[in-house]
């Protein structure tokens, strides 16, 4: 499995993203798993990488929580989760999308 996490320094988020993601990595059984960060710092890069916010979690090259309408951005990214909308989602989405 390919696990990324996408940030920009500029954004927060990433930080509580990544607490999540290794939770949730720990929780499907997959905790030796590595989160490969990759720092956006550019609008160029942001396009090549379909980096449509901080943070973007790419597993196995697809972002699972992207709608395909979104567009590239330096910018933080906002997501919807049961609580409401949140700077990161919820370690419950991200069980989800890993199992």
């Amino acid at each position: 499995m390919d696990v990324r996490l996408l940030y920009f320094d500029g954004c927060p988020n990433w930080t509580v993203a990544e607490e999540r993601l290794r939770s949730a990595l720990v929780s499907v059984g997959r905790g030796d798993e590595p989160v490969h960060r990759v720092l956006v710092e550019t609008t160029e890069e942001a396009e090549r990488l379909g980096f449509i916010g901080s943070p973007t979690i790419v597993i196995d090259g697809r972002d699972p929580f992207a709608s395909g309408e979104e567009r590239p951005a330096l910018a933080c990214r906002v997501f919807t989760t049961p609580d409401g909308r949140a700077g990161s989602p919820t370690v419950e989405q991200l069980v989800e999308v890993l199992s």
